[in-house]
């Protein structure tokens, strides 16, 4: 059984188990966190198309770490003979989350 969900503003193919990393969320570790936008449901080949969001269902994760940070993403500007060069680095703040289960109501 998997889901695609809406979480923190990405979509997100989810399976019971599976480990994923989403923005940033104010949740403490251990905490309960519950996803109610899934788009869409497959059980076994029964499959569930939301218009837009399947009524009822969920999806209930669990936060395991709170203070991953991703790959330095390097954004580099320049104008050629103008002698204007700019270097700028980004760092995305992440959470670590377990999916428990997947509710189907």
């Amino acid at each position: 059984m998997y889901a695609i969900v809406e979480m923190q503003g990405q979509q997100f193919k989810v399976e019971a188990g599976k480990k994923l990393f989403v923005h940033r969320m104010d949740a403490e570790v251990g905490a309960q966190v519950e996803f109610g936008k899934v788009l869409l449901l497959d059980n076994e080949g029964a499959v569930t198309v939301g218009a837009p969001v399947i009524e009822g269902a969920k999806v209930v994760c669990e936060v395991l770490d709170n203070t991953v940070r991703g790959e330095k993403v390097l954004v580099f500007h320049k104008k050629r003979r103008k002698g204007y060069k700019k270097l700028n680095g980004h760092r995305q703040d992440f959470t670590q989350v377990l999916v428990k289960e997947i509710v189907n109501a």
